[in-house]
């Protein structure tokens, strides 16, 4: 086979004509075969990322493990997350946590499970984490935490379902087997994190450092190190109005800043709640990428919020955005004697 002319495409090896690009088979052979590409380099070639929850404080485990116990009674949240939906291997994540103060060690414990796919379960990245925060009361108005986690995460390809360019049939499609060799397997490893917060009745900042360690993820030969990832977080909750009950304030207002950097990868996200009765609506602005929009329903024990990402960047309307849903129980625990200060942070 000859090169390609002037107006045709190869892609992973295989020449397809210009005029063969107008049909739909064969704009979804090659659309396949670009994510097959994509996958497989990714996955020797690159440095991973975490996933991410946009409902950054419905599941605060995650987002830093200084968090643990903050609600000072029980507290079950699970999240789940499908990220770009309409592109073929779509990122599918979910979790689970429970965390709650313990007097007896001046502190939280926390536990988390999540389980991370791509690619139609792909890739699979499965981490079970333990978590103690320790409290301090710096003063009467102000208090810090200081957490720290252990995880165990195991990371698995099911190297059957990549798909290689010597497999494609330029007009038929996927019909012949790969001479690839299979690679891949699972592989298993403990990390560390830390993360410190400080808070008070209006106003919190928090840093958390995950994987300290850097530990090996490879899946081929070689090394390939998970790098580590900085958390930095603030915001505050101002009343409007004095209506409540006992004086509260029946409206909040709540502005958030979060920055984050995993090796070469920076984002800056800017948020804004507004917290009336048991309703709360927020929207949150990734520099460069996306609009995230949020609405939330929460009582004393029960809060549940959906969000939607609104994709900015270049890739627009391909992805169908991303869709976000996090649910929460708070369960009673004995009277504190003395006055425990709940961080005032956003409730999604």
């Amino acid at each position: 086979m000859g090169e390609p002319q002037s107006n045709d495409v190869r892609i992973l090896g295989v020449r397809i004509s210009a005029t063969e690009m107008g049909s739909v088979n064969t704009r979804s052979r090659l659309r396949a075969a670009m994510v097959a590409a994509l996958a497989v380099w990714s996955t020797c070639a690159t440095f991973a990322q975490d996933p991410q929850f946009t409902q950054f404080y419905a599941n605060p485990l995650y987002l830093n493990p200084a968090f643990a116990g903050t609600a000072r009674c029980p507290r079950v949240v699970m999240n789940y997350r499908n990220q770009w939906p309409a592109l073929t291997g779509t990122f599918e994540t979910i979790s689970a946590s429970y965390d709650q103060h313990v007097d007896a060690i001046l502190g939280g414990l926390g536990v988390q499970v999540m389980r991370d796919q791509a690619g139609k379960g792909t890739l699979t990245t499965t981490t079970v984490s333990g978590m103690y925060s320790y409290q301090l009361a710096v003063s009467r108005k102000f208090s810090m935490k200081f957490g720290a986690q252990a995880t165990y995460f195991q990371k698995s390809l099911d190297w059957s379902k990549l798909t290689f360019g010597d497999m494609i049939d330029p007009r038929r499609g996927f019909i012949y087997n790969t001479n690839d060799v299979p690679r891949g397997g699972s592989i298993g490893n403990a990390d560390f994190s830390a993360g410190i917060l400080g808070y008070s009745d209006v106003f919190f900042v928090g840093f958390a450092a995950h994987h300290l360690t850097q530990p090996n993820e490879s899946l081929i030969v070689g090394t390939s190190r998970l790098p580590m990832k900085l958390t930095g977080h603030a915001g505050a909750s101002i009343p409007l109005g004095m209506r409540g009950k006992y004086g509260e304030a029946k409206t909040r207002i709540s502005p958030n800043v979060l920055y984050q950097q995993q090796a070469q990868f920076r984002q800056l996200n800017l948020g804004l709640y507004i917290d009336h009765g048991p309703i709360t609506a927020g929207i949150w602005y990734r520099t460069r990428d996306a609009f995230i929009a949020l609405i939330g329903f929460h009582t004393e024990k029960f809060k549940f919020g959906y969000s939607y990402d609104v994709t900015t960047s270049k890739l627009t309307t391909a992805t169908a955005g991303s869709h976000e849903v996090s649910l929460q129980l708070n369960f009673n625990c004995k009277a504190k004697k003395r006055r425990f200060r709940v961080v005032a942070c956003p409730t999604f």
